[in-house]
């Protein structure tokens, strides 16, 4: 299965369910199940976790207080890669300040605007069916898409293996 590597507290971000769009500077044709891993490495301390809007609000609604809560070095969630665009190329739904794509909307917030970088030139990817694990699997991640070959498919609420999708 697919997977991409992001650094905490995005990845757990994403996992909660409080982070919808990931916005990255290069864009792919890829579409599908999607692991999102959390990097191994340093991430920000604990003074952006507990006391800055809206990772504040957003991260104590599921329950994490401190920095040793949020996992390092494993895969965190599933989902599924619906679509990208680059952020110049979107036009806003008049009135639902946002963007869709069959059944899926996606709120351009304040807190989703706050937990991505919406430059000029970068790319948005949306993401949809959402899953936290119960428990981190620890992997090794790496740049750019790559390929995690643990067992997900007891995760999969797709209809389909996720470990037999390309």
């Amino acid at each position: 299965m697919k997977a991409v590597t992001l650094t905490q507290p995005w990845a757990q971000l994403v996992a909660i369910g409080g982070k919808k769009i990931e916005t990255r500077s290069w864009n792919t044709n890829y579409r599908g199940p999607l692991a999102i891993h959390a990097a191994a490495g340093k991430y920000v301390d604990d003074y952006l976790l507990m006391k800055i809007e809206p990772f504040y609000s957003a991260l104590r609604k599921a329950g994490i207080e401190s920095r040793m809560q949020i996992p390092l070095g494993g895969i965190v969630a599933t989902c599924e890669l619906i679509a990208t665009h680059r952020v110049d190329e979107m036009d806003w739904i008049p009135g639902k300040r946002g963007w869709s794509k069959g059944s899926y909307f996606w709120e351009a917030s304040e807190q989703e605007k706050a937990f991505g970088d919406y430059s000029i030139g970068r790319y948005m990817w949306f993401l949809a069916n959402i899953q936290l694990l119960p428990e981190p699997i620890p992997a090794k991640g790496a740049l750019g898409l790559w390929e995690f070959n643990g067992d997900l498919s007891v995760y999969s609420s797709f209809g389909y293996d996720m470990n037999e999708v390309e």
